[in-house]
């Protein structure tokens, strides 16, 4: 199962439905990927999908039709510009990448700090909590979405 606790179903639940906002950082425009795969499910799902990835952003690129950024930051100016928050910022990050984007989701008001199965990073998540940031650590936001909203 999970090698960390999960918030309550109670809080998940709500957090997972549309209107939902998720930055996806480290969302591959290879449909291959697993990040692209859960983009696309959340997509499929009503939810709001903005990429992060510095390569795809800095030619201008889109994933699955969303116009790609460089950072979370620029993603959640974005949303700001339309008025809109950030729900989730969805983490397709090694461990070690993962403090300067829990500074970041933090800096923007996100509700939520995701961190995918594998992904796992105490200090961060901590520093995300004491925010007032809904942290998830080592769990697919895919496979948590089908239990709670689809099933």
């Amino acid at each position: 199962m999970h090698s960390l606790a999960l918030p309550p179903d109670s809080v998940l639940r709500p957090l997972l439905q549309p209107p939902c906002n998720v930055i996806v950082v480290g969302l591959s425009p290879q449909a291959d990927r697993p990040s692209h795969e859960v983009a696309e499910y959340l997509q499929h799902h009503g939810l709001r999908v903005i990429p992060v990835n510095p390569v795809v952003a800095a030619e201008g690129g889109q994933i699955l039709g969303e116009r790609v950024y460089a950072s979370v930051t620029e993603a959640a100016a974005s949303l700001t510009a339309q008025g809109l928050t950030v729900d989730i910022v969805d983490c397709f990050r090694k461990s070690e990448a993962i403090p300067p984007i829990a500074q970041e989701a933090i800096a923007v008001g996100a509700r939520c700090l995701w961190l995918q199965q594998g992904v796992v990073h105490t200090e961060a998540a901590a520093l995300a909590s004491a925010a007032g940031v809904l942290v998830v650590q080592d769990a697919c936001i895919k496979i948590e979405h089908r239990r709670l909203v689809t099933a």
